[in-house]
């Protein structure tokens, strides 16, 4: 990583890469995307031959049915148009319950540059891997923008993932989150908080806390609907029997202007929002790219070191033998942190320092399901 440093009266700016569909990213991904479990193997093969290019392995799209199919597409738009995302290659099997070229007739509607191959169309796997690799070359050639700097905290979209609610977690490590989305906030910037157990163990605080029409109709639909996440139990059990204060510390007395689903999008123009999914990081942090995260602070009193292929992501932990265990792959221990020093990592972040997952190449990708679909 970059020993580059942003003091607090250092301008807090980064260059960023504005999209033809108007948002700004802060990396420059080709994503190939499998419509299916099929054809994930196809899509992780042209995605190592391509510079740039990013694959989203996973094992859904086909025997799902309702709500669990409707959240699989909706999260493959989310993800293949966040902001970080200059093109996609979407590679489809042929036969899969959620189509490769639904996919991509909805991107070109979020005008993301997009290219199709299906397996059974292009005469094989070879044929489709080969086709793949010559789409996804073209669109980098055309996607290689100048940068769109001077950008600031304002243009920031930031995730947060903390849901292990353990006692390090929420003693130190949760309120120095809160102190940099304070400072991302108040700038005009956004947050998106993975808020899955926090909305079942918290839920009347949190409606006193909803500070749009739109917020009310999202907590009313994550709270009602048939398209929710189950968060596991201990995590639950844990936020349950901790104060609303400390696991709102990510976002402290900022109000809740939007609640989402998973896989949504994000619409509100600044302050914080809540995103319904579980805590586990994979799930969650694909649920923030969705919902246009450009970056995720992760906090982990287990160390998890993953990070994810769409969005960097900068890890912090409470715990002082799982930072002693993991310092190479953990940015910061929470509690010999100040917060301007984790806006510095984000700033940093944005202007292109590798995260220490990125450095190592540590990435993972998934989707919470509803429920068994066959």
């Amino acid at each position: 990583m970059s020993s580059r440093g942003v003091t607090p009266t250092e301008e807090l700016s980064f260059d960023g890469y504005r999209r033809d569909r108007g948002s700004v990213g802060i990396r420059n991904r080709l994503v190939v995307l499998p419509s299916v479990i099929c054809s994930r193997t196809v899509a992780d093969r042209i995605a190592d031959a391509v510079p740039e290019a990013v694959s989203t392995p996973h094992d859904h799209g086909c025997a799902q049915l309702g709500d669990d199919s409707d959240r699989t597409e909706r999260t493959f738009v989310g993800v293949a148009s966040n902001p970080n995302v200059a093109g996609a290659v979407v590679v489809g099997l042929g036969c899969e319950t959620i189509q490769s070229g639904t996919i991509v007739d909805q991107l070109r509607e979020r005008d993301v540059p997009v290219s199709e191959v299906v397996i059974q169309e292009a005469g094989g796997t070879e044929e489709c891997y080969r086709a793949g690799v010559e789409r996804a070359e073209g669109i980098l050639a055309n996607a290689r923008e100048e940068p769109a700097g001077p950008l600031g905290l304002s243009d920031l979209t930031v995730g947060v993932v903390s849901g292990d609610f353990r006692p390090s977690s929420l003693g130190s490590a949760d309120p120095l989150v809160g102190e940099a989305v304070d400072r991302i906030v108040d700038a005009g910037g956004r947050a998106l908080i993975a808020g899955g157990e926090r909305i079942d163990s918290h839920g009347e605080a949190i409606a006193d806390r909803l500070a749009t029409d739109a917020a009310e109709v999202g907590f009313e639909a994550v709270t009602t609907g048939t398209d929710r996440s189950s968060p596991v139990s201990s995590p639950r059990q844990r936020a349950a029997a901790s104060s609303f204060e400390e696991v709102a510390a990510p976002w402290n007395d900022h109000p809740i202007r939007d609640v989402l689903p998973y896989g949504a999008s994000a619409t509100h123009d600044s302050g914080v929002a809540l995103v319904d999914t579980p805590s586990e990081f994979g799930e969650a942090a694909t649920a923030l790219a969705a919902a246009g995260a450009q970056l995720v602070i992760h906090v982990t009193a287990d160390g998890d070191p993953a990070g994810h292929p769409i969005v960097p992501t900068i890890k912090l932990t409470g715990d002082g033998a799982t930072y002693e265990a993991l310092s190479t792959d953990i940015e910061f221990f929470a509690a010999e942190t100040e917060s301007d020093a984790l806006i510095s990592s984000v700033v940093n972040t944005a202007r292109g320092d590798e995260t220490r997952s990125e450095a190592h190449g540590i990435t993972t990708f998934a989707i919470t399901r509803v429920g068994p679909s066959t």
